[in-house]
């Protein structure tokens, strides 16, 4: 692996412009553990901010407005802790109170993609966050609202627009669920064990363990399945002539696939932060202007006794950002600086401080390499104590709630400014 914080991701032409998400089960993790872990690769210039939204109740017959249309609301929504573009309601990965986290991935398939608003992929994640108790629960609310309502509108708030379906993996302390698209159809695969990956390409085949119900006679009446063989749906309902960002893609799936074969049986928070930082296999990303603009890594113990602690950095380049634990407490101290301003108007400058503050001292590092390895050398200390201490707290079996747990992400995110700023 490279060294995590020692340079800039490589640019890897052709630009891939999406994401990876990872996730590992007992046997393929360390511990008796589920580990999850996503990168946001987003236009270069959109930033990605870190909320938390406390647990709601609503009246009966309330809607909520998602980035684009509104929908009727749930009478009450789960805790939830989202890395999101600024600029929209939904989000690219998160968390929620019960320990369920999903991540999206973009997808062209031989379903055009839809002119009309509908809910994005990002409005998905959610609300699959904010509605489903188990990973299970959260596949039944995206799947029913996408046949409700459809998906589509623009993806990205300024030019070139850029709209898809989407792929997700959702995953609880027991289980984890790939869920494919192709507009308002949908299949899905439960994974139990071991290891898996997904990237910017269909990869259900032949084993389905949910299905829209007219999947198959919608695949028959187009003539992508013949009706009689085995039904595979990556196979039906692949892109015949996909984008290039899609073939792009590929090397970065067969990268991630690689590195967690080479991890199988070992994989933790800190190897998958690895994973995120590789940069010969494109999952660090910077180039044709996108690049990773956010990541996060999640450790979920199969002991329910037990907190799901939630790493994000709120900041680009994972190979220079800090991974900071969230953990929901009785009581969360919110942490504004990783808040955006917020306004309809797409010239609103919405970098919030730890991402400006980010900015400038990368650009400082620049001017001075000597302060600027310091700094580096200082900011892998902070992260490791973090996970030192995580990894403690887990094997002494603190109890869910107890001592400090709602302030650790304030606490950290407050250091890391500190010591840009000093």
């Amino acid at each position: 692996m490279d060294d995590p914080l020692s340079a800039p991701c490589d640019p890897a032409p052709p630009a891939p412009r999406s994401c990876d998400c990872f996730v590992a089960l007992p046997p393929g993790s360390l511990a008796d553990q589920v580990v999850f872990g996503k990168n946001s690769d987003r236009p270069r210039d959109e930033v990605q901010e870190v909320v938390y939204f406390p647990a709601a109740t609503y009246p009966p017959g309330s809607e909520v407005k998602c980035t684009y249309i509104e929908i009727p609301q749930a009478e009450r929504t789960l805790a939830v802790v989202l890395s999101r573009p600024a600029w929209l309601w939904g989000a690219e990965m998160g968390a929620n109170e019960r320990g369920v986290c999903i991540g999206n991935e973009a997808v062209w398939t031989r379903i055009p993609v839809s002119e009309e608003d509908a809910l994005l992929g990002m409005d998905l994640v959610r609300l699959g966050l904010e509605r489903g108790s188990t990973a299970a629960e959260a596949l039944h609310v995206i799947t029913e609202l996408l046949e409700q309502h459809g998906q589509g509108g623009a993806c990205t708030q300024g030019p070139p627009h850029l709209s898809y379906h989407n792929t997700f993996l959702l995953a609880d302390r027991t289980e984890a669920w790939v869920l494919e698209t192709a507009g308002r159809l949908w299949a899905a695969q439960r994974v139990t064990a071991g290891v898996k990956n997904i990237s910017n390409q269909l990869c259900i085949g032949t084993q389905l363990d949910a299905e829209h119900v007219g999947l198959r006679e919608e695949a028959q009446a187009r003539g992508w399945w013949d009706g009689e063989g085995e039904f595979s749906f990556n196979v039906a309902f692949s892109h015949e002539n996909p984008p290039a960002r899609m073939e792009a893609a590929k090397k970065r799936y067969r990268g991630g696939t690689e590195l967690l074969r080479q991890h199988d049986g070992s994989v933790s928070a800190e190897v998958l932060m690895q994973i995120l930082r590789d940069r010969p296999s494109g999952i660090c990303m910077d180039s044709g202007g996108f690049r990773t603009q956010a990541s996060m890594v999640s450790i979920l113990p199969r002991d329910p006794s037990l907190p799901c602690v939630h790493f994000l950095t709120a900041t680009p380049d994972p190979s220079r950002s800090v991974f900071k634990p969230f953990v929901f407490a009785e009581a969360v101290t919110p942490a504004p600086h990783t808040v955006s301003p917020q306004g309809g108007a797409e010239h609103v400058d919405r970098q919030h401080e730890l991402y400006r503050a980010h900015q400038d001292a990368l650009s400082a590092m620049e001017r001075d390499p000597v302060w600027g390895s310091r700094l580096q050398e200082t900011l892998r200390e902070l992260e490791q104590q973090c996970l030192s201490d995580i990894t403690a707290l887990l094997q002494e079996g603190v109890a869910r709630g107890g001592g400090e747990l709602g302030d650790l992400f304030f606490d950290c995110v407050d250091t890391e400014m500190k010591f840009y700023l000093q």
